[in-house]
């Protein structure tokens, strides 16, 4: 790992490869706040490079060698591919290169309280969770957020003090460049096996980036989960636990759910009463994300009046169970869901939400995932009335023609009676508009675009209802 001090004063300008990205741009405002120059390109304009560019850099559309300035320090997505003829440039140019994630953590050095949120799910609902609290309470964190958070006005916010909050995601193993003081575990289950061999491998990487922390640190890590468990001897830092089912520090008990699916519970500290939480929110998942939230908030000195008053009001971030309109009587949410835990948990809260049948729309992400998951994928609708599979989304990958949406259509019709694919979203928004009632729930789900199936849905209805 090339070897760079953002403290060097050699370093004032910094070039972004990607910089569109939803971390990629946090990260760039960040610098920017630190007055930094900053320079970037992506290959399509953006609200966030509109942002961007209105905060002071420099901003080109489309990536080639021209658009690389003689700056100090160039940054890189993982999208970014070897033959990038701006990462080519840099190198001919002689300019030092780094990733996202190590920029991020050379970031992170420079705020002595650094708070990381990890896991396979729930990372950026907790990290908004986290942040929304520490700001409620004071602390006026620095917040990066890997989604659209309307409370701070989109995916960041400058604070005035040393805390930072930022999620830490485990794909190939980034969070490892990260230097947090306090991190989250909220799961561990096999995904991105693109890159990991296997489950093991990915407990692996976990237990490297606990073991980051140092020994006055803390680790909060949700018990329930046996792969955290196992790691957990492995820890040097302080480790508090939290759980529903298995013995921990901070405890849920009690719960019940509104008309809404919103949970109300207590939460015990070490077996006495901490306090009674109502979220706004609804699901599970979301209960579990909210016990992570509180234990690592209240361990960091956050009022337990101050804890429970801002997660009673927390709305969400965009694209997590996102209630985008209601349209003759037919209810149109948007979810991320796209690993066959998140889709089971997203169809568990959508149970408990007022609704006739539901209708799950799912788009698959990338084809390694919807082939190395496939059997996974075929039970996890159970929760749906009926499911619709669109294409799947490629994202960062190939077709190589190894796997088809149809064979996951295949696959979860022997689990499910009413499965079926329909691969274009007009052809999806025009069957929905012809076969759904009223009362009904109609969830699109996925990590790609399949959002704008809702928005689609919502406009047309709309215009056939005026």
């Amino acid at each position: 790992m090339m070897q760079i001090d953002l403290t060097d004063q050699g370093i004032k300008h910094v070039h972004f490869i990607g910089i569109g990205g939803i971390s990629m741009s946090a990260i760039a405002e960040l610098l920017l706040s630190f007055n930094y120059r900053i320079s970037g390109s992506d290959m399509h304009a953006s609200k966030i490079t509109d942002k961007l560019r209105d905060k002071g850099a420099d901003i080109h559309i489309g990536h080639s060698s021209d658009n690389v300035p003689v700056c100090d320090l160039v940054v890189y997505t993982a999208a970014v591919k070897s033959d990038n003829p701006e990462l080519k440039r840099a190198g001919e140019l002689g300019i030092p290169v780094i990733d996202r994630a190590e920029m991020l953590g050379l970031l992170m050095k420079k705020f002595s309280n650094s708070i990381a949120i990890s896991g396979t799910h729930g990372k950026t609902t907790t990290t908004s969770m986290v942040s929304l609290i520490l700001e409620h309470s004071g602390f006026q964190p620095t917040i990066l957020v890997g989604g659209e958070l309307d409370e701070i006005g989109g995916n960041i916010k400058i604070g005035e003090s040393d805390y930072l909050v930022t999620e830490a995601c485990e794909y190939v193993e980034s969070f490892l460049k990260f230097f947090p003081t306090l991190g989250i575990i909220l799961n561990i289950e096999a995904e991105h096996l693109d890159y990991f061999r296997n489950l093991d491998h990915i407990i692996k990487a976990f237990t490297k980036f606990a073991r980051l922390i140092p020994r006055e640190g803390h680790l909060v890590a949700f018990k329930d989960d046996a792969n955290i468990r196992a790691l957990l001897p492995h820890v040097t830092c302080n480790i508090v636990t939290c759980g529903i089912k298995e013995e921990s520090d901070y405890m849920v008990r009690d719960i019940r759910y509104n008309h809404l699916g919103f949970p109300y519970f207590d939460v015990y500290l070490h077996n006495k009463l901490l306090g009674h939480f109502q979220l706004n929110v609804p699901g599970y998942h979301n209960i579990c994300n909210a016990l992570a939230s509180i234990a690592a908030t209240h361990t960091l000195g956050a009022p337990v009046e101050k804890i429970q008053e801002r997660l009673g009001i927390f709305k969400g971030t965009h694209r997590r169970f996102d209630v985008l309109g209601v349209v003759n009587e037919r209810t149109i949410v948007d979810d991320y869901a796209h690993h066959p835990t998140e889709i089971q948990a997203t169809l568990q809260a959508a149970a408990n939400y007022p609704h006739n049948k539901i209708w799950c729309v799912f788009q698959p992400h990338t084809y390694t995932r919807t082939k190395s998951l496939l059997k996974n994928f075929a039970v996890s609708f159970s929760g749906a009335d009926k499911v619709i599979v669109a294409d799947i989304y490629a994202a960062r990958e190939k077709d190589t023609g190894e796997i088809h949406a149809r064979d996951l259509v295949q696959a979860i019709g022997e689990h499910h009676h009413d499965v079926s694919y329909i691969g274009g979203f007009s052809d999806i928004v025009d069957y929905l508009s012809k076969h759904t009632q009223p009362g009904d729930l109609i969830l699109t789900m996925g990590a790609g675009d399949i959002y704008r199936v809702g928005e689609m849905l919502l406009t047309e209805m709309t215009l056939k209802t005026g």
